[in-house]
């Protein structure tokens, strides 16, 4: 009898084991990405966003709503993220994960998707970045596992993929790869209270926006 699994009761263990996916240790950002010196702009609006997330944590705790619009949003603009050639979607249902050797289907939906529009190859579009938010009561590592099983779907069609989980405070990315076993890796933590972390959370944002061939087609597995 085949088990309905929902990608949000997945443990790390869990995401290893029916994946088949591993994680490369030792990541760096100058590794993976390029990262530009920020506009005077753009350093006003980082700034302004800082504050904003202060004010809004100093009253309690903040929804994993208020993190997605009031932050998520705001940074994804700031990088470059709404563009004709981009397409933004929320709470996307991922395709079901058959898991044929324990018999187990992974379900989910995805609280944001950075689709480039203008890479295809028999109508799938491909992804850019994933992103899975919680609100600030809870560590951004806590999503992890979800958005690993969210973005593994889109290695059938692409050969990576970058992912986010976050709290609204802390920002965490990884890169995920094909391969003989598929794998990811995990960047070092940012955060949206700390002067040069947040100024480094947008620098990798726009890094990750401007890579136009970060997906490179694949035969899809049939």
């Amino acid at each position: 009898m085949t088990a309905n699994l929902d990608a949000k009761s997945l443990t790390l263990r869990d995401v290893h084991r029916l994946l088949k996916i591993e994680e490369h240790l030792n990541a760096s950002i100058p590794s993976l990405l390029t990262l530009e010196p920020l506009t005077e702009f753009e350093q006003q609006e980082i700034i302004q966003i800082r504050n904003l997330f202060r004010d809004y944590y100093a009253e309690g705790k903040i929804s994993e709503g208020q993190v997605k619009f009031l932050f998520v949003a705001r940074l994804m603009w700031l990088a470059g993220f709404y563009q004709p050639s981009i397409k933004i979607t929320l709470e996307e249902g991922i395709a079901d994960i058959s898991i044929e050797d324990e018999e187990t289907i992974i379900k989910g939906r995805m609280d944001i998707l950075a689709i480039n529009k203008t890479q295809t190859t028999t109508d799938t579009l491909f992804w850019i970045l994933v992103i899975e938010a919680k609100n600030s009561s809870v560590n951004a590592l806590e999503g992890l596992p979800q958005l690993l099983a969210y973005a593994y779907k889109s290695l059938e069609y692409q050969e990576s993929v970058w992912g986010l989980t976050t709290n609204g405070m802390d920002y965490r990315f990884a890169y995920l790869q094909q391969g003989i076993s598929p794998s990811y890796q995990l960047l070092p933590a940012l955060n949206l209270i700390d002067s040069e972390p947040s100024i480094q959370l947008l620098q990798v944002l726009k890094a990750i926006c401007k890579l136009e061939n970060i997906a490179t087609p694949v035969e899809a597995v049939s």
